[in-house]
């Protein structure tokens, strides 16, 4: 498949300040529905002009309540929320021409082409990004006059980025955009997010790709039970919640389901373990050294009569900071 096409395309309206404001800012942001349900709860969040910055969460969780009230798709219960400086309730018409936003489900008319399409939503700005130059970025040319609804849902998903670009955003809003995408595609499109930033762009992203946010991300934050309960760098949040690294093992003596709190707790004895969990009968270990982990590890199955059955070491990453804050992989929604 030929490249996507990242390059000097982004010509962004300039803010109009010499200094440049925050891009996002939320205070106590909260919102309950039916007067008990709290789907945000106190919620603070401050993203930086060219930042890249992720929001992760299972689902249920309030991230997307709370960035659909970012978008001025909600009002929320109470709070504040301030794009470049400017409040949805005093600017919301101009506001609306400053964000770019791809859906995960973008619900695109089958009937009207792909051109058709990128056009249409060109039409809702005053000043939009020639449709064509989109549709060669997002390496669409070939599919112009191609129906939507005989798209590929790779190919769907690259539109529904599109329809974001074209408005020629400040802030690009990326909900799960790489969906669909091989693998190839997946970092052309990484590509695509990267020259944004460089032409002074932000970027509010949600995936559930970690190698994704480990990659992209400047910032992230992770969001739970309507609140943020982590916030930093990738390598931030890993140095600090999830140890320098992940010891797996598993042995004879450990069925799935069969290791109660106490069994998980001793583990945890052993020389610079910082945490255990248990998953599908494997258990892992976050430590800081796993030089002085691995030989009292051996010995305390040796001390058990276990056999040991499997035995690795790699890198911590930020999914094992995200199942130790949380609870889940990402992916078990």
């Amino acid at each position: 498949m030929p490249a996507l096409v990242p390059g000097a395309f982004f010509t962004l309206h300039p803010v109009e300040s010499t200094c440049m404001p925050t891009a996002i800012q939320c205070r106590d942001l909260r919102k309950t529905y039916d007067g008990k349900i709290e789907a945000v709860r106190g919620l603070n969040l401050e993203i930086q002009t060219g930042e890249c910055f992720g929001l992760l969460g299972p689902n249920g969780a309030g991230k997307t309540t709370t960035i659909e009230i970012l978008e001025g798709l909600l009002e929320p219960t109470s709070g504040e929320v301030s794009i470049l400086g400017h409040s949805w309730r005093e600017n919301a018409r101009e506001m609306r021409e400053w964000l770019g936003i791809s859906l995960q489900e973008t619900r695109l008319s089958e009937k009207l082409s792909v051109r058709e399409t990128v056009e249409l939503f060109a039409s809702f700005y005053r000043e939009p990004r020639s449709s064509a130059e989109v549709l060669e970025q997002l390496q669409l040319t070939e599919k112009a006059d191609a129906w939507v609804g005989k798209l590929s849902g790779g190919q769907r998903q690259r539109l529904a980025v599109a329809t974001a670009l074209v408005c020629n955003p400040k802030i690009l809003f990326l909900d799960e955009p790489t969906t669909g995408l091989d693998p190839q595609s997946r970092r052309q499109l990484w590509d695509i997010v990267r020259e944004f930033q460089r032409g002074g762009g932000t970027v509010l992203l949600t995936t559930h790709y970690m190698d994704e946010a480990e990659r992209l991300c400047d910032r992230l934050a992770i969001v739970d039970h309507g609140q943020i309960i982590a916030e930093g760098s990738p390598s931030d949040l890993i140095e600090r919640l999830g140890g320098h690294h992940v010891v797996e093992f598993s042995v004879s003596a450990i069925t799935r389901g069969n290791y109660d709190g106490a069994a998980l707790e001793a583990w945890r004895e052993l020389p610079s373990v910082e945490s255990v969990r248990e998953d599908d009968g494997m258990l892992s270990l976050s430590v800081r050294e796993p030089h002085l982990t691995i030989p009292a590890l051996l010995d305390a199955v040796r001390r058990q009569g276990s056999d040991l059955q499997h035995l690795s070491t790699r890198q911590a990453s930020l999914e094992d900071v995200f199942v130790r804050l949380t609870g889940r992989h990402l992916r078990e929604e």
